[in-house]
């Protein structure tokens, strides 16, 4: 048998708990935590600025000694950097779109400018204003990077959000660009659209292009493809996998860990260094007793979303989460809701817009209410709720 170097980043803290239909616990998630670390993995991913539990978790966490595991998805901004580092973490995940399609709808002069509204990528978009929402990333990206790692002393690495469908040159830039600050590169195929053939190519004709910048991969399952994605892309050359384990997360879930870990094991005979492969059945079983699945590839119920920053895309452009355009998009509310859930249910399924200051307050209550009840909330209770007066 032999053994690789492979690094394993576990997100079902993170993105599992995105999955819509599932809250863990603090108990729960502390109990998994320490299961997780169990088997090995290389780091372990929370988001201590979706909420106080969340930042509490890591905080105790760290505290135990697992700081050197312990590593916090963080969006960019030195307000998130540094919190994360006063939670006592020593690496981030930081993460930005690099498609053209999430820059051109997340660019902040392009979504004031009036002759964008209601635009997309798919309109007549000139090469122009592509080529500076490029580089402004690029520029918010590089900013963020150097902050972390020089002023703040952290290590990095980068996750490069919708990264199947960017530009391939765009993407090289950005690679290029981060390699003085980051330890891996994660490639996401956020909306699960690549093929093993494609990833094979993609990631060995990317390393061919970069230089000193170790690649990873965070595939999300939307096609049922995220498990041979990933072994593809292994085989390739990438050096890190970002999961979940029993593969939990948004829409139809992320590639499962223990599916990754056995498969190079049973097809190719390769054992991932500092793996304790005998630990693996306790996180998955544990899961399992709670009655937790990923939601099934195609599916309807793979079509509902409750993160923030997700409805904030689907309000301008249906194409930015949601790749089937025959299934009908389901927005639920819960404690990784944002403002843009309440703007979509009111202004785009009951056409009853409200201010931005009701729709904040509606946020803050349900983000009370879910963490307290442990649970999310359906459009027609949250519906409820406001005819009640709960928001006021």
């Amino acid at each position: 048998m032999q053994t690789l170097p492979i690094k394993i980043s576990d997100e079902t803290l993170r993105d599992g708990e995105q999955q819509v239909g599932i809250f863990f616990s603090y108990p729960i998630k502390h109990k998994l935590a320490h299961l997780i670390a169990q088997t090995g993995i290389d780091g372990l991913a929370i988001m201590p600025s979706v909420c106080e539990q969340e930042a509490e978790l890591v905080k105790s966490l760290v505290s135990e000694g697992w700081d050197g595991l312990i590593t916090a998805d963080t969006m960019m901004g030195k307000q998130y950097i540094d919190r994360a580092k006063e939670c006592g973490v020593k690496r981030l995940i930081l993460f930005h779109a690099v498609s053209d399609r999430l820059l051109f709808l997340r660019n902040p002069q392009v979504r004031l400018a009036s002759e964008f509204q209601d635009k997309t990528i798919d309109d007549d978009i000139s090469s122009q204003i592509i080529n500076k929402i490029r580089q402004d990333a690029l520029d918010v990206i590089v900013e963020n990077l150097h902050y972390a790692t020089k002023v703040a002393g952290l290590r990095v690495d980068f996750a490069a959000e919708d990264a199947s469908r960017a530009d391939f040159d765009f993407l090289v830039q950005c690679i290029r660009s981060c390699s003085p600050y980051i330890e891996h590169f994660l490639l996401c195929d956020t909306v699960g659209v690549l093929t093993p053939e494609k990833s094979y190519i993609w990631v060995n004709d990317l390393l061919q292009s970069t230089a000193d910048v170790a690649l990873g991969v965070h595939y999300h399952n939307d096609m049922g493809l995220a498990l041979e994605n990933t072994l593809q892309s292994l085989m390739a050359g990438a050096t890190l996998v970002s999961g979940t384990f029993c593969g939990l997360g948004e829409r139809a879930g992320n590639v499962a860990i223990e599916q990754v870990l056995n498969g190079l094991r049973v097809r190719f005979g390769i054992e991932v260094e500092g793996i304790d492969y005998n630990a693996i059945a306790a996180v998955t079983n544990y899961i399992e007793q709670m009655g937790i699945r990923p939601a099934a590839p195609y599916s309807q119920t793979a079509q509902r979303h409750e993160s923030g920053i997700h409805v904030n895309a689907l309000l301008r452009d249906p194409k930015s989460y949601a790749i089937f355009p025959y299934n009908k998009i389901d927005v639920v509310f819960g404690k990784w809701s944002g403002v843009s859930n309440f703007q979509y249910l009111f202004e785009k399924q009951l056409y009853n817009p409200q201010s931005r200051k009701q729709y904040e307050n509606m946020r803050s209550v349900i983000k009370s209410l879910a963490t307290e009840k442990e649970r999310y909330f359906t459009a027609q209770e949250v519906l409820e709720l406001w005819k009640d007066g709960i928001f006021e």
